[in-house]
């Protein structure tokens, strides 16, 4: 049987709910100073807020070395009710310092698998996904290392792989690095930030795959092709591709947060929720939010 691995212990996909498939509570990298997600209490009072708009689960994409706070997490999810994921996995190099990252040399993967199967640390918080990252347009040595890493961990434990695209890009290179030089099925690799990229074609083939697409944000950043999402998202419903959709809002700096004025995890129920309805009707956006995080996290855990 598949189940979700979340941080109160696994439970099964049809019991996940309305889902946020790409997100963050926690999150500290030197890229971004001064806007460290960091506060547990902010962290409280924004899953209060998602939970106030319907929603019920969270996963966070916060990997290795980044500031995950696994041991708040438990408290976290008894208290305000929502379902959370924690993630392994390493992002790109550029988050990291040299000597993080030569203590993980030739025992990457050995750390993830110990992270999904017996615990984040000392916390016994187990992880849900294995996050790793590409590069703008092209994978670097470091983005094929992480990589080769998850799909090892990924055939001994099954846990799915969730990859941060820079700018949306890379796709079909990170497919066939996964999918074909590793040989991890594509139903089991969840590909993100598709929507700060809008090419259709791209997105077309790569549902093809078999894999998932997780369109994700607002964000300043990348606000001048969020207003392209709707259509991304109908051209890939139109094309029958509807069950291979995800949702999130990828808050990554503390300004982004609903509770200090951004937009944060409520928004994407209270606003993109009903543009979608608009574009792609009610029922296909409740799938979209529920049944597919269910199948993308789901795992028959090894």
């Amino acid at each position: 049987m598949s189940f979700v691995r979340t941080v109160l212990g696994d439970v099964r996909p049809e019991d996940l709910g309305v889902c946020d498939a790409h997100d963050h509570l926690f999150f500290a990298s030197p890229q971004l100073p001064g806007q460290e997600l960091r506060s547990v209490s902010a962290a409280r009072a924004e899953l209060a807020a998602f939970r106030a708009e319907g929603g019920s689960a969270v996963v966070q994409w916060t990997p290795y070395g980044l500031g995950r706070r696994a041991a708040d997490l438990p408290p976290l999810s008894r208290e305000t009710g929502v379902h959370l994921v924690a993630a392994t996995g390493l992002h790109q190099s550029v988050h990291y310092d040299d000597g993080t990252l030569d203590g993980l040399r030739g025992r990457l993967a050995d750390v993830f698998v110990h992270e999904l199967t017996e615990g984040i640390g000392t916390s016994g918080i187990r992880a849900g996904l294995i996050k790793v990252a590409g590069g703008f347009h092209a994978l670097d040595a470091h983005a094929r290392w992480t990589m080769s890493a998850a799909a090892e961990a990924h055939h001994a434990t099954g846990a799915p792989i969730a990859v941060h695209h820079e700018l949306g890009t890379g796709v079909l290179d990170v497919l066939d690095l996964l999918c074909g030089e590793l040989a991890v099925p594509a139903h089991r690799v969840i590909l993100g930030h598709l929507n700060r990229n809008p090419d259709f074609v791209v997105h077309r083939q790569a549902a093809e795959s078999g894999a998932y697409l997780a369109f994700d944000g607002p964000s300043r950043g990348n606000h001048a092709t969020d207003w392209r999402m709707p259509d991304a998202v109908r051209a890939l419903a139109d094309a029958g591709f509807g069950d291979r959709l995800l949702l999130g809002g990828d808050t990554t700096t503390a300004a982004a947060r609903s509770v200090d004025g951004g937009p944060g995890m409520p928004y994407l129920l209270r606003r993109v929720r009903p543009r979608l309805e608009a574009a792609l009707g009610k029922e296909l956006v409740h799938r979209i939010l529920t049944e597919n995080p269910g199948h993308a996290f789901g795992v028959d855990w090894r």
